[in-house]
């Protein structure tokens, strides 16, 4: 089965920097066995699973039918040397970097979205008891967390193109391997004072060229999350699934994040051209899995 279809962008934090409560079962982790980049898709997608299969289904995969965690899935998490993260003159750690996967807050965060924005013939349908009680349950959840939010976002099919603005073009992680090999990867890892730099100038430049939506609100969306972290935090933005859906050709090829600076930088000469010619490379390199997706 080839792992999901999924972008993900991480937050690595050291361990020491945790509460105590949240921290142990991370040692214990981190003691035990941890998860790793060709086996965390599977496993998100195990938990998901696991709820809906559950009788009764459960609310938050990552949970006990009775509604607390799963102590199992408070160990699932990433590990990340501080040596694998390139810097130039920021701090990154002490090791080890963790990144729990937060699935079940993920979900809860996924939730409070949906009660937004679904209609309510369709809230009606798909929870499991009433609207109030639902969100009250997602609150709940998410006010748990640690600093406030989770250590991971997602995107299905695409990669949103404003998150390219946190990592330098050049030092991009490729491993090239047969298309359903766990290894095949492709990756950036930034320090969180480069990304949170980076993300900001590239707000400041689309607020004043673009106004206040599409790719500025993911811009500002993006920093306010980079700031609930450590600041010696490493941040992770890995194509996970998506390399599946990329010839080898294509991703030594992939020139995204150099055409987003790219961007960065004729907003900042406002420079139309460049911008127009840019986008045109990035829709014509994307468009195939948009493509993709609306036929599934």
């Amino acid at each position: 089965m080839p792992r999901p279809f999924v972008a993900y962008l991480r937050v690595y934090e050291p361990l020491s920097s945790f509460p105590d409560a949240v921290a142990r079962p991370l040692r214990e982790a981190l003691e035990t066995g941890h998860l790793d980049h060709a086996t965390v898709g599977e496993r998100e997608r195990d938990l998901w699973l696991r709820s809906q299969l559950s009788t009764p289904p459960a609310m938050l995969p990552g949970e006990r039918p009775n509604g607390e965690p799963s102590p199992r899935a408070q160990r699932d998490l990433l590990v990340l040397d501080p040596a694998e993260v390139p810097v130039d003159q920021a701090t990154v750690g002490p090791g080890p970097l963790v990144c729990p996967l937060d699935v079940r807050a993920r979900s809860a965060a996924a939730l409070v979205g949906f009660l937004t924005s679904a209609h309510p013939a369709l809230r009606h349908v798909a929870l499991p008891g009433p609207v109030e009680a639902v969100r009250e349950k997602a609150a709940t959840v998410l006010s748990g967390l640690p600093g406030g939010a989770v250590h991971v976002v997602s995107t299905t099919w695409t990669v949103p193109l404003p998150w390219f603005t946190l990592v330098d073009p050049q030092r991009r992680h490729l491993v090239v391997a047969t298309r359903d090999d766990p290894r095949r990867q492709v990756c950036w890892r930034v320090a969180m004072a480069d990304a949170r730099r980076r993300v900001a100038k590239a707000h400041s430049l689309a607020q004043r060229m673009l106004g206040d939506q599409g790719p500025t609100k993911v811009l500002e969306d993006t920093g306010r999350w980079l700031e609930h972290f450590h600041a010696h935090s490493a941040v992770e933005l890995d194509y996970g699934g998506l390399v599946q859906l990329l010839d080898d050709k294509d991703l030594a090829e992939d020139t995204s994040a150099a055409d987003v600076h790219a961007i960065v930088g004729a907003l900042e000469r406002e420079d139309v051209e460049e911008i127009a010619a840019r986008f045109e490379r990035l829709r014509d390199f994307w468009g195939e899995l948009a493509v993709r997706e609306r036929f599934n």
